[in-house]
């Protein structure tokens, strides 16, 4: 479809309207990723992210469904096929397929990424890509990147419009549901297709310079907001410590940050952080920028268009070897889980200048939980992935939210019609915690409780999680949220550094942590203590030892 001879003076309307256009192309995608996908993960839990970039690889339009986490598979992945495939060999019709943290952009390898070149007029004009979270690997180790599943290399899923069988059984052939990857990898492909369509259609009707342009302007009007922003910010050095558990480590780790903010750019310095570790927590670079691009992100103008304009007055400085930096051949499996707290960090650090605008500590983890064995009725293998969301944080004017995904984590929670249909598996409960949001001025949120009984023989259950052994910290004199806790069933388990084997009969109770209060008690409106009470979300010992003593509370 031509777009060339088409052309238009770019004003800043027009830029407006381009850059609507192109959001709306990439929540296309997303939906019709969605529409398409075969596996729960996908289609119930929206564990996918879709993006646009101009041909050098630069994120122009991200989704708003998406996962922040999700940008750093996306942001890397374009770099890594111009890396490894002079741009004269890439066809109008190919798709690159890539998943791997160390030699393809990635940031885990459930993540895998399909990235499509976008040819107008024969030229290389765009590129559209989507991320889904195949919950395939189950029942691995995470010691080193080699345990955690097949490591893919950016290599093309199809050559000029033309399918590479070859490449898909290899990838197959180490699935444990191949079924499922095969139809939700025609699911990733049908949205970049649609993708295509779409940019050129655009193309046809503005000029493919004035959208290449229009895109350019995008960039450069992101980066000068998100300048003017940090500018706002008070000049200085800020820094913060935090304690962070996982059940595959031990002891505990402390991470820090540092953070420099000087005139119209900030700096993040991540020295003196652990070596990483032969667990599945360690970030690779990718993870480490998206983690930070979305802390400041959260902190600034909430209009700003996220695309890379943004990463321009961000500079990010963090050790090779370390947990936040880490190199082959660690494991990178859990990732999400440092990357949550890592956010904690940096807002932890800018409470000092910018009080307002950070939450308390929210539940800092990504609780994932893992089922997977043979299906006693189907006889098919199956793994179910869920990530349990909790408490976030109180903010300076508002109570936290209850039961939520949180910072890098954007899904949603599989219903338990969908758990109960797809596996051998009965939800016993899925409730919030009374009491597990920190006491404040504003409650911080509360974390979940979910109870899972197996109905199948020798299912292998894996918990990724943390704040076990520490308490998510309120601010400016709010109290800190409950720990999150893992409890089986008598007889049962034990669970060994987040592993156990279970049996029919046997039940996992998943407690996820709550979130830290803002803002003294004491400051908290009698009636919003009342209707806390009246709702169970605080016991009346907490409302008579923390909220208004000298009042009688039922």
């Amino acid at each position: 479809m031509a777009g060339a001879d088409v052309t238009q003076e770019l004003d800043t309307v027009l830029v407006e309207v381009i850059g609507s256009a192109l959001a709306t192309i990439v929540e296309e995608m997303s939906g019709t990723l969605v529409r398409a996908a075969f596996s729960t993960n996908i289609k119930e839990r929206r564990d996918c992210t879709a993006g646009l970039f101009d041909a050098d690889g630069r994120g122009i339009a991200q989704d708003e469904g998406g996962s922040p986490l999700h940008l750093g598979s996306l942001m890397g992945i374009v770099d890594s096929i111009l890396d490894r495939f002079p741009r004269a060999e890439i066809q109008d019709g190919d798709t690159f397929i890539g998943n791997d943290p160390y030699n393809g952009g990635g940031s885990h390898l459930p993540d895998i990424v399909l990235a499509t070149p976008v040819f107008v007029d024969g030229e290389l004009t765009a590129w559209a890509a989507t991320l889904a979270h195949h919950a395939d690997f189950g029942d691995r180790g995470h010691k080193h990147i080699f345990q955690e599943g097949l490591r893919i290399p950016p290599v093309r899923l199809v050559r000029a419009g033309v399918p590479q069988d070859e490449v898909l059984s290899l990838i197959l052939l180490n699935c444990q549901v191949p079924h499922e990857r095969r139809a939700d990898l025609r699911a990733q492909t049908s949205a970049n297709r649609l993708a295509v369509l779409r940019y050129r259609e655009l193309c046809a009707r503005y000029g493919t310079s004035t959208v290449v342009d229009a895109a350019r302007e995008l960039l450069d009007y992101t980066e000068r907001r998100t300048r003017a922003a940090i500018a706002e910010m008070p000049d200085g050095e800020y820094a913060f410590t935090d304690l962070f558990d996982c059940p595959e480590l031990d002891d505990e780790l402390e991470l820090r940050v540092r953070i420099r903010i000087a005139g119209e750019e900030i700096h993040f310095d991540f020295a003196g952080n652990p070596p990483q570790v032969r667990a599945s927590v360690n970030v690779v670079w990718t993870a480490l920028y998206a983690t930070v691009y979305y802390s400041v992100k959260s902190l600034i103008d909430a209009d700003i268009v996220p695309n890379a304009g943004l990463y321009r007055p961000i500079h990010i400085a963090a050790p090779e070897g370390s947990i936040v930096n880490c190199v082959l051949p660690a494991a990178v499996n859990g990732r999400s889980e440092t990357c949550q707290r890592i956010v904690d960090l940096i807002h932890g650090a800018l409470a000092t200048a910018v009080p307002r605008r950070v939450t308390a500590a929210s539940n800092g983890a990504n609780t994932g939980v893992h089922f997977s064995g043979r299906h006693p009725v189907t006889g098919a293998e199956f793994v179910y992935l869920e990530t349990i969301g909790g408490g976030s944080g109180a903010r300076a004017t508002k109570d936290g939210l209850d039961g939520v995904q949180v910072h890098m984590t954007n899904t949603s929670n599989l219903p338990v019609e969908s758990l109960e249909t797809e596996y051998p598996l009965l939800v016993e409960a899925y409730e919030l915690i009374d009491d597990s949001g920190g006491v404040g001025e504003h409650r911080g949120g509360m974390g979940i409780r979910r109870r899972v009984r197996v109905e199948g023989d020798e299912i292998h259950f894996w918990v990724d999680t943390s704040r076990q052994r520490s308490q998510p910290w309120g601010l400016c004199g709010g109290g800190p949220g409950a720990s999150a806790r893992v409890l089986l069933s008598e007889g049962a388990g034990p669970v060994d550094h987040g592993y156990a084997l279970l049996r029919r009969g046997d039940a996992v109770t998943v407690e996820t942590a709550g979130a830290g209060g803002y803002g003294r008690p004491e400051d908290r409106a009698p009636e919003a203590v009342q209707r806390d009470l009246a709702e169970s979300r605080i016991t009346p010992d907490t409302a008579a030892r923390h909220y208004h003593p000298e009042e009688e509370h039922p």
